[in-house]
């Protein structure tokens, strides 16, 4: 059966009431995951919104909860150098006892690197500086001095204490559907491969790859857990689904120009979890019949804690699976 979490694109409004909210809920719900984006600013619309910084907002699920598993989805290794990124990985995971996701990808939004005077490398250059940072990490996260000579990154007798507390290093989490780069990179280093919205057929397509790559590498990929990132518009009737469906309009721009009522039928053809509790569940167990394991919600109404609420109530028990006696 499935684990849920709830993602937030922090770049969207989030504050720190709203995460502290988020957070409490996430943790009394019984979520598996939280975790939030790693942008500078909005990716969906022009408006200045709020936005809190990463590691901070990390820090603070760690020290807030003690059980939920937190991280990014996910790090442009443009944004910092491979060894900055091992280092606060290693200490969130070691403050939260081994709960940390670290994700990390290659990059995307020209737009924003250009405006904060980021380098963006053609997309070549940033997969290849992606998989010579996943070797810096996890050869630092052994805790051994460390020599590396890349093409892009150079290290000399380096070390890094305290190391993860989770042996082997932090949890790795590697999201795409790239066959030639993002799905070699996952099936030779990554503990959890993530996708977007997609159709299942196009899933299972892509997992036959993964699976082929993991043979290539000697690996078993049952070693992987699949995860997917989607959004959710969810009422327990059409009423509550169109208010819903209301407020979504406030926070998407490209949604304000058409009817409330079509709101909902847009948005299932984007690929989100849409409509009463009993469909979602019926969305999610067509994606577990492939061979999914992970669903993360993307919760972009920030102060809806009570759709958050309605999953957990209503389509969480039909999924996920009970927890072990005495937990």
């Amino acid at each position: 059966m499935a684990q849920l979490g709830v993602m937030i694109e922090a770049q969207e409004g989030l504050t720190w009431e709203r995460w502290a909210a988020l957070i409490d809920a996430a943790d009394r719900l019984g979520y598996t995951w939280l975790r939030r984006s790693d942008h500078l600013f909005s990716t969906i619309a022009a408006e200045a919104r709020e936005g809190l910084a990463l590691w901070p907002t990390l820090t603070m699920v760690a020290l807030r909860s003690a059980r939920l598993r937190f991280g990014q989805m996910v790090s442009p290794i443009t944004w910092r150098h491979p060894v900055l990124l091992a280092r606060h990985a290693a200490a969130l995971d070691r403050l939260s006892g081994g709960r940390l996701d670290l994700g990390i990808g290659a990059g995307w939004n020209e737009a924003e690197h250009r405006a904060f005077g980021i380098p963006f490398p053609p997309t070549r250059e940033r997969f290849d500086r992606l998989e010579e940072a996943i070797q810096v990490i996890q050869l630092l996260h052994t805790g051994e001095r460390v020599r590396f000579a890349g093409r892009y990154y150079q290290l000399d007798d380096a070390i890094c204490r305290p190391t993860p507390a989770r042996p082997g290093g932090v949890r790795l989490v590697v999201g795409g559907k790239g066959r030639q780069r993002t799905l070699r990179l996952a099936a030779a280093y990554a503990d959890e491969w993530n996708v977007t919205a997609m159709a299942p057929t196009e899933y299972e397509a892509l997992r036959d790859t993964l699976e082929r790559y993991c043979a290539e590498a000697q690996r078993d990929p049952r070693s992987i857990t699949r995860t997917i990132m989607l959004a959710h518009l969810v009422g327990r009737d059409e009423a509550e689904l169109r208010e819903r469906a209301r407020r979504m309009q406030q926070i998407i721009p490209a949604l304000r120009d058409i009817p409330t009522d079509a709101v909902p039928d847009r948005l299932r053809e984007r690929g989100w979890l849409v409509g009463t509790p009993d469909e979602v569940v019926e969305r999610i167990q067509a994606w577990e019949a492939v061979g999914m394991q992970g669903f993360l919600l993307q919760t972009l109404d920030q102060e809806d804690i009570a759709a958050l609420e309605l999953i957990a109530w209503e389509v969480m028990p039909r999924v996920m699976p009970a927890p072990a006696s005495g937990a």
